[in-house]
């Protein structure tokens, strides 16, 4: 599964690149399942293992997902607007807080369930980096920024909170 993910990021990185955009959002989404495959095979947060084995095999790919998620969302936006897909009425700031949401929930699902900190934090990182990017665009500044406190709080309190507690 390994070898597939790399073959897709590559295809990816070359249709992405030279602006083949409905290519590269149904290869970021074949590179986004082999990576969701990957890291249900390697039971990410649900097993004890050695910190070796945590900072070699399950960091790396909890970081990875992460960054996939957030750009296989993103790279379907860039692909929508190339199409001039009208939005069904709905204005673009408003589907960027909606695909902003899902996002959030996706996130806050990995966190609770799998306590990936990784994950949660790359996710933070990739808000406020849309948070800079669009801060031109203040419904957006408010929705990403939110969302990353919202996480950093998920974040705290599931992974911090039990440990208290010892």
């Amino acid at each position: 599964m390994f070898l597939i993910s790399c073959i897709l990021n590559i295809v990816w990185l070359f249709s992405w690149h030279f602006e083949f955009l409905t290519l590269s959002a149904l290869i970021i989404f074949l590179l986004l399942a082999t990576l969701i495959s990957i890291y249900l095979r390697l039971d990410i947060g649900k097993i004890r293992i050695r910190l070796r084995e945590k900072i070699g095999f399950h960091l790396p790919f909890s970081v990875y997902l992460g960054w996939v998620t957030i750009a296989s969302i993103a790279n379907v936006a860039v692909t929508l607007v190339s199409v001039n897909w009208d939005g069904c009425g709905i204005s673009a700031e408003a589907w960027a807080i909606i695909i902003i949401s899902i996002a959030l929930m996706i996130t806050i699902l990995v966190v609770v369930i799998r306590k990936d900190l990784a994950y949660g934090l790359v996710v933070i990182w990739a808000l406020l980096g849309i948070s800079v990017k669009q801060s031109s665009i203040q419904e957006i500044v408010v929705a990403t920024q939110g969302s990353a406190i919202i996480l950093a709080v998920t974040l705290a309190i599931t992974l911090l909170l039990p440990r208290l507690k010892h």
